[in-house]
């Protein structure tokens, strides 16, 4: 039986994982190393990038991680939260989870997208960071809320998400979200994927 969050729309600070460690024991592939079902995806990621990163060459190991993550990564660039709001909520959980590489790739997005400078540096100093502008901090609160509670985030937090203009839609795309950036996070602290060169500028 559920039991309904009424006391707080506001999380619990967590604790950010900081600590992190380059492995050995994976191996960063090339298109003609890595396993024949990762090779398609390599290309096309090498392709759209202009170079091969590093995250994908060592997740290329598993194809189907590989592949799950790319395709849903595209479905949730799909979603109808607005481009700053998601990368609002990969920052959140790029920082909650202390991967480094996608700090630095979602630095470069943000900036990108001409986001606020103010904006992107409150992001980088991590998930507890209270954002200036309340409609984007209500994407950081509901996405540590829903992690929080595992999902059972409360009508409380939901309405409060709701009042600042998104939908129910944006609250399961919020869902989507952080199932997407959950398995890059995890996968790049697992491997110790390095940032990549084209991004140290962002690091």
């Amino acid at each position: 039986m559920f039991t309904e969050h009424t006391t707080s729309t506001e999380p619990t600070v967590f604790t950010e994982h900081t600590g992190f460690t380059e492995h050995t024991g994976f191996t960063e592939h090339t298109v003609e190393s890595a396993p024949a079902g990762a090779r398609r995806a390599m290309i096309s990621t090498a392709s759209h990038l202009g170079y091969l990163p590093s995250g994908v060459a060592l997740m290329a190991t598993s194809p189907d991680l590989l592949d799950g993550f790319l395709k849903l990564s595209a479905m949730f660039e799909a979603t109808t939260l607005d481009p700053i709001a998601r990368e609002v909520l990969v920052m959140t959980i790029a920082t909650r989870n202390g991967c480094h590489l996608c700090v630095a790739m979602h630095t470069a997005r943000l900036t990108a997208l001409d986001a606020d400078p103010a904006l992107i540096a409150a992001l980088r100093e991590g998930a507890a960071q209270t954002l200036a502008d309340p409609r984007l901090d209500a994407v950081r609160v509901f996405t540590l809320r829903v992690l929080e509670t595992a999902g059972d985030v409360g009508e409380a937090a939901l309405r409060s998400f709701l009042a600042h203009g998104y939908t129910e839609q944006n609250a399961l795309e919020v869902v989507l979200g952080i199932g997407t950036y959950t398995m890059s996070t995890l996968a790049n602290r697992l491997t110790g994927a390095p940032v990549d060169e084209p991004l140290r500028q962002f690091a």
